[in-house]
This record gives C-alpha cells, structure tokens and sequence, in this order.
C-alpha cells in the first residue's frame, strides 16, 4: 500500500461514507468564505497585569467601539459605559448593579436582551461550530437559540421572552449574564499574539501568565526579559542575579515572593551585615508613582539592590571567562577597578568612580585569564564569590529550581511559543535580526557553527529548549544554560543587539559617555524597505497564496516608540510596526503613552494608542475605561477572508485531501 493509500485509509476512519466526506467538504468550502478573525498583538507588557487583563477584556477598546454602533442613539451614553463595564467585569459589576437597582428582573430583563445584540454581532464573523465550542455547556442550548432567533419574527418574540423570563424566574440570571459576558470577551479576540517581555518592572507578570494559561487561544515571541527568567528558573546564576536586581531597582518584589514563593530573606540578611553601614546611594530603587515605602525598607532594598549586583558581576565574569568565544570578557568590569585611585580602565581610559566600597571583592590571583586589551596570556586578578556569598547564591539557586508555579509558567512559554512566528503574512519576533553594515544577514557563530536569519532564530530556540530537557547531553545542556546570558546582554544576541549592556557604567561611572550603548544594524536599517523586504523574503513570508499579491510585516516590539516626540510606530513604507508603546509605567514619561495594540481584521490593520490604565476598582465603580486613540495603518480594497490566511492554506489542503478520498469511494479504489 502507498503513502497515499494508507493517508485515505486513516482519514477514513474519521469520515467513513461518502456523505460524510461530502458534508465535511461543504461546510470547509463555507468557512473559507466567512471573514477572518481578529488578530491582537500587543508587545512588553513588563508586568503590568491590570491594564493588560483589561485590554483583553476590552478587545482594545473594540467591544466598546461595537456596543457604540450597535445601539447609537437609541440608550444613552452612560447606559452604553455601563454596559461596557458589566461585558469587562460581570460578577463585581453585577454586585454593585443588585445593591442599587430597584427593578432588578426589569433590569435582568433589559440587560440580557443587550448582551444578546452584542454576542450575536461579535460571533457573526464565526462557524455556529466555532462559536458552540466558546458558549459554556450549562447555558450551551439557551445561547445558541437566543443568537439564532430574532425579536423581530413577530412569530418567535414570545418564544424568546419566555427564555428570558425564564432564566430570570428560575434564578440564574446572574449566571447567565457572567457567562454570555465571558463569550463576548472570548469571541471578540479570535487570536491573540504576545511579542515578547511579559515579565520585569510591574508588579504582577505571574498574573498575567495565570491569565494567558486559561487563555483560548494565543502565542509568544519570546523577549529579552523572558528568556531572563527562563534562564533562572534553568538554574543560569548571572540570570538569577539579573532578575533579582531588575526587582530591586523597580522595588517591585511581588512577582518573586508572592508569585514565585522566592525567599529573599537570606538575601536581606546578607545585605545588613555587609553593606549595613554603606548608604547604597546609587542603587536606590526607582519608586513608582503609587509605591509607598517607608525609609527603613527603602534603605534596606538598596542595601539588597547592591549586594545582588555585585555578586552578578562575578556570575557574569565566571561564564564569560568559560566561553572566550564570545569575546565578551571585555563586560568583566569588576576586573578593571584601580583601588587605589579609584577608577575603571575601559578601552585604555581610567574613568572615575562614585562607589569604590566593595567589601567583598579579593583577588584571586592564581587564575590564567587572557588580557581584556590585547587577547595575550597573562596572570590577571578575578573575583570569586566570598563563602558567604556563595552560600546565599545555594539557596537562591534552589528557591527558582522549586519553585514548582515558575516552573509551570516558564513550561507555558516554552509551549506557546518561540523566538519568531509567521502568521498570514506576518513575521513577528521581539527585538531584531542582527544584520551587517550593508543590510545583509550576519552570521553568528554558535558551537562553532554559523547561522543567519531564519536558521539562527530556529537554532537559538531549540538550544534554549534542550536546557529544559532530561535527554539532552551535558556538555551542550551546560552551553544552553550558559547561553541565556548572552541571549540577554550579547552583542549578536536577536533579542539584545547592543554593543553592551552598560549595567556597571550606570552604576558606578561619573562619565555619562561610558552610559552609551550602541545599537546594531538592524535598528539603524529597519526604516529602510530594501532591507525588510530582504529580511522577508530571507525568512519565506510570501504574499497571500489566494489573491498572490498583499502587504506582507515585520511586527516587532523591544525598543519603546517615543509617540510624544513625535515618532511613528510605522516604518519602511509600511513594511515595519514598531508596537511598543510603553505599557510599564516606568516608560509612560519616556513614550509618552501607555502601550499599543495593532489589530489585523478582516478590513485590514489599526494601531491602537492608550493611555494609562488608572485601577480595575475604578473601572468597575466609576466605569473609567482607557482612553485609546485608533490610528487606520492598513486597509484591504476587499475584506479579508479566511481563504485569504494561513488557515485558509490548510483548509484547502484538507478539501483536497477529502475530494481524495471521495474519488476513492466513488471509483472503489479504497479497500478498508
């Protein structure tokens, strides 16, 4: 029996008869006629679970946009804000509504005959297949009739107020309301895209990853600030260090306690005996505008925030020297230090110290170490960790490796995603491709080996998933562990792409000169459309295979668009979207604003900028809901199918394989 032969013998297990095939053709060749589902794609969201959960709840502003057109002048204004915040958060909305509400069933009433308008017109663009998977099974049978039956079939109104009545007589009103509210939030995003950095900064990246983890139907790009924590919770110590700090500095220490169960009470203790009487100057923390923190607990996290980056000055170090390949033991700062007249040589040049208390810094001097300068041989001070230091980074090091919800999350990452993605003609990665002066791919070398575009991004994430595998071998499972630090701060890395990480030079160093970081090719060249569509065609993202012609993108995000000065998030003629907005309110002074979502439906592309995201309480209470501003990118000259996407490709497949098995039946040749 041939490949094809035995190919139809197996789908026919799933399509026995030739109705059977027949009907599964008739209804593939109907939905590739249906639009295609919104896309969202949203990019560093650095912690900030509140507005991000409030985004996806809000479809970016889209179910509002929605209720608008639905009902226009027929309720008024509040009644629509209203609206809105029960669709966003039903159960707390519904207790507020229930202590104020004088006429509840009337209101029941009302409300449930509105949400079925807006469920009917979000699931329009959907299968009553699709949308029969998104309804809860207990109200199932009750939804799909009131979406299917319309109030104005003078014949089928009472049959449709009697359900409403019904549910309101029986008591499951709230329920019901809950769940319709739920549909609307799942159908209005049919797919959602994360480019990367979901973790540092604000307060609750575990949230958000509890989030997507219940999530219908999503991916992620992986960024710089995830494969951080990937490479911690792999047992990488520099990453250990590097998130631990990263917290410090924004005293956003949730995350790791609360979230992660991280017990950072040894390092407090640590940092009390060493650096007690030390003021820790420049490591105190950057306070966000709602971080309260009384002074004691202020002084304490500086104290913390230093003894940290010390010790990861010396993690760095360790895998620098280990891999010279890199040629990254020029970063080994600590090595650089003239204690005597208080400076650091970098490139042959002293610069002045603000910070020379290292109390834990002796010199090892029975380590060969080749020169930083010149690559000759010689005898050169390094820093090993102190007895004491070295005991805290144990447990440190064994508080990420149990912590049994990191790991969990950090499983979810590597399952959902990678470091690029190609969707209906999209290409998205996080941060870039490193490129040579003239445009063209670089080749980096990894173990010996070159790759460029397409191959490097698929190497770098099979070697990030062989440091969580059981079978991989040691020596190449030690490298990937390693290689987590490079992917953060190495000058090649896809996801940094810098001359270097200037973490010492902004702590340290007088000389804002030193604080430069130069950035690569790919940032200097995006604007050019030469050189995106050379980036396209490199990694295989072709034009709409129906229509044979379309727009084709690079979607990335990394370095945040500054919107108040004036930039546009819109590059290379169109080619290039540039969607980080600043979601982190560390970023809202720099940016201007506080994030985008481009949205890709069926008419083409918008770009929605918003702004700061006040609370969730107010949002219920008050019905604040962030301001957003739509900016039209990209539209279609037809509406876009689902023929017209990557789906559609694969639905068409399938309609080729089943007039297969059909030609089969009808001409006997299947034996089964």
């Amino acid at each position: 029996m041939s490949t094809d032969e035995r190919y139809l013998h197996l789908l026919s297990h799933t399509y026995p008869t030739v109705a059977d095939a027949a009907s599964e053709i008739i209804n593939l060749e109907a939905i590739l006629n249906l639009p295609k589902g919104t896309e969202h794609f949203l990019a560093d969201l650095h912690g900030e679970h509140e507005a991000f959960i409030h985004v996806l709840k809000n479809a970016s502003g889209n179910i509002k946009r929605k209720v608008g057109e639905i009902f226009g002048n027929t309720i008024r204004e509040a009644e629509k804000k209203e609206l809105c915040t029960l669709i966003y958060y039903p159960e707390q909305k519904l207790e507020l509504i229930k202590a104020q509400e004088e006429d509840l069933d009337d209101w029941y009433r009302i409300t449930i005959h509105q949400l079925v308008r807006v469920c009917r017109d979000v699931s329009s663009k959907y299968t009553r297949s699709k949308v029969r998977k998104s309804l809860p099974e207990e109200f199932s049978y009750i939804i799909e009739e009131l979406l299917h039956e319309r109030t104005d079939d003078q014949d089928k109104a009472a049959y449709v107020a009697v359900i409403v009545d019904t549910i309101i007589s029986t008591g499951r009103a709230d329920d019901f309301i809950v769940d319709i509210c739920n549909v609307i939030q799942r159908l209005a995003i049919d797919q959602l895209h994360i480019l990367g950095d979901i973790y540092d900064r604000g307060p609750g990246a575990h949230i958000i990853m509890d989030t997507l983890r219940q999530y219908h139907s999503w991916d992620i790009q992986w960024g710089n600030h995830d494969i951080l924590w990937m490479g911690a919770a792999a047992g990488n110590n520099a990453c250990i260090c590097n998130v631990l700090r990263l917290s410090l500095r924004y005293a956003n220490l949730a995350t790791l306690e609360e979230g992660y169960g991280i017990n950072l009470v040894p390092l407090a203790t640590f940092a009390l005996e060493t650096y007690g009487d030390d003021p820790c100057t420049e490591f105190i923390p950057k306070l966000l505008k709602d971080t309260k923190m009384d002074e004691k607990t202020l002084q304490l996290t500086a104290k913390m925030h230093k003894a940290i980056s010390i010790i990861q000055f010396k993690e760095e170090a360790r895998i620098f020297h280990r891999r010279p390949e890199w040629q990254m033991e020029d970063r080994c700062l600590i090595e650089a230090i003239d204690f005597e007249h208080q400076t650091c040589t970098i490139d042959g040049k002293a610069y002045a110290m603000k910070d020379c208390h290292f109390p834990t810094l002796f010199r090892d001097e029975s380590l060969e170490l080749r020169d930083i300068s010149t690559g000759a041989e010689q005898k050169r001070p390094t820093f090993n960790l102190t007895p004491e230091e070295d005991a805290l980074m144990q447990k440190l090091h064994h508080s990420f490796r149990v912590s049994e919800k990191l790991r969990k999350h950090i499983r979810t990452i590597l399952s959902h995603g990678c470091m690029y993605k190609i969707c209906n003609q999209n290409l998205l990665f996080h941060a870039s491709v490193p490129l040579n002066a003239d445009g063209s791919l670089k080749e980096v070398q990894i173990l010996g080996k070159s790759y460029a575009g397409r191959q490097l991004m698929e190497y770098i994430g099979q070697l990030i998933r062989s440091a969580f595998q059981n079978d991989t071998p040691a020596d190449l499972k030690a490298y990937a562990k390693d290689y987590f630090l490079y992917l953060w701060c190495g000058k090649d890395s896809p996801l940094f792409d810098k001359s270097k990480m200037a973490t010492f030079e902004r702590y340290f160093l007088s000389d804002r000169e030193t604080f430069h970081e130069e950035k690569g090719n790919y940032f200097r060249l995006r604007d050019s459309a030469e050189v995106c569509d050379r980036i396209l065609d490199a990694f295989g993202v072709h034009a709409a295979s129906r229509t044979g012609t379309g727009p084709r993108h690079i979607i990335n995000g990394h370095v945040p668009v500054h919107a108040a000065s004036g930039e546009n998030p819109i590059k290379a003629g169109g080619r290039l979207m540039v969607i980080d907005g600043g979601f982190s309110e560390a970023y809202h002074t720099e940016t201007g604003i506080a994030g985008y979502t481009l949205i890709y439906h069926s008419r083409g592309f918008q770009l929605v900028q918003h702004e700061p995201f006040t609370s969730t309480q107010d949002a219920i209470q008050r019905g604040t809901d962030i301001k957003s501003t739509t900016q039209i990118v990209e539209m279609s000259t037809h509406r876009m199918l689902v023929a017209d996407t990557d789906k559609g490709a694969e639905l068409r497949d399938q309609i080729s394989d089943l007039k297969a098995l059909l030609y089969a039946y009808r001409h006997g040749t299947l034996n089964r």
